[in-house]
């Protein structure tokens, strides 16, 4: 069995998503003990966001030279996530959706062909399968009974992603209200690891 676990926070050690996306690997870790993991940070090892040159290399055009090397990481990337029975992301909201570390790794493994493909009855997702289990980290409250639940395009949006590639049921683990307050936080993240920690293991 092989896990991809991706970071994608800027706080490092202060990030909640962080710390509850190690939690949730070390509950799988524990239940898998030769579980094979790979962990990327997205703040650490960026990649860069998608040009004119790239979509133009994806269709076959000749890519300038000086694109070598992020050719070769986007296939990395690519075959890191096709690779893995279980991907683990921790995904903070920013300013009402993911970082875009994260969005220019997502336009690395949504690649026609490989994990989607369009047929006479439209999309068709290539990556059923795989277990997907996010935690994420909120500064207010986004459910669908509050105010701004129009605002929320973190796991709004995930979702749609990974459903888009055929990952149907994606989990969420939720630490809601980390900016409310000091009080606030330190119960969204103490619920949030209790979750990691109860999380079922297969």
């Amino acid at each position: 069995m092989k896990l991809l676990h991706i970071d994608s926070s800027v706080l490092g050690p202060h990030s909640v998503s962080r710390q509850v996306s190690a939690a949730i690997v070390d509950r799988l870790q524990q239940a898998t003990p030769s579980l094979d993991i790979v962990y990327r940070d997205l703040t650490q090892t960026p990649l860069a966001h998608l040009s004119g040159s790239h979509l133009a290399a994806a269709q076959g055009a000749p890519a300038p030279a000086e694109l070598g090397p992020d050719l070769a990481a986007s296939a990395a990337v690519l075959n890191e996530f096709l690779d893995a029975d279980i991907v683990v992301i921790g995904a903070p909201m920013y300013n009402f959706t993911i970082p875009s570390q994260l969005k220019a790794w997502i336009d690395r493994i949504l690649v026609a062909g490989k994990t989607f493909q369009y047929g006479a009855n439209g999309p068709q997702g290539l990556a059923g399968g795989k277990r997907v289990i996010v935690a994420i980290s909120r500064g207010g409250f986004y459910g669908a009974e509050t105010p701004y639940a129009a605002g929320e395009h973190l796991e709004t949006y995930l979702r749609w992603v990974f459903g888009f590639i055929g990952i149907t049921d994606p989990e969420f683990i939720s630490a809601d209200g980390i900016q409310i307050g000091p009080d606030h936080r330190e119960r969204a993240l103490a619920g949030a690891l209790q979750a990691a920690t109860s999380l079922q293991a297969a």
